[in-house]
């Protein structure tokens, strides 16, 4: 199982970014999406993710400004990220709670994405 984030990049305060990340392989099926990020020297935190239940949880750092979606049938989740400020700069790691066609069950992370906001 691979996952491949995309879309970070530079982008000045207030500006928005969309990040989605594609997994790919031998999937059964997903049962958790999610996003975390990791800013230097500090350790990696939530971002968004999906619940098991179907629900969505939020860093409240980001509440009201970003959002968790997903395209089920791509295996994508995508994370709409607006009103950014330079505190989020950090790399974007994807995750993803797996059931492989060989019925095991594994956590995957994707390779990571920078965001970097700044003027």
């Amino acid at each position: 199982v691979q996952l491949q984030a995309s879309g970070g990049g530079l982008v000045q305060p207030g500006g928005s970014l969309r990040l989605s990340c594609a997994a790919s392989g031998s999937i059964f099926s997903i049962n958790v999406m999610g996003w975390y990020r990791q800013a230097p020297g500090k350790q990696r935190e939530l971002v968004a993710t999906f619940t098991s239940g179907g629900g969505t949880n939020y860093a409240d750092s980001v509440k009201g400004r970003f959002t968790i979606s997903r395209d089920n049938a791509k295996n994508t989740v995508y994370l709409q990220m607006n009103s950014l400020k330079p505190e989020d700069a950090a790399v974007y790691y994807c995750n993803a709670d797996v059931i492989t066609r060989t019925l095991r069950h594994n956590v995957y992370w994707g390779q990571g994405t920078q965001v970097t906001v700044s003027s």
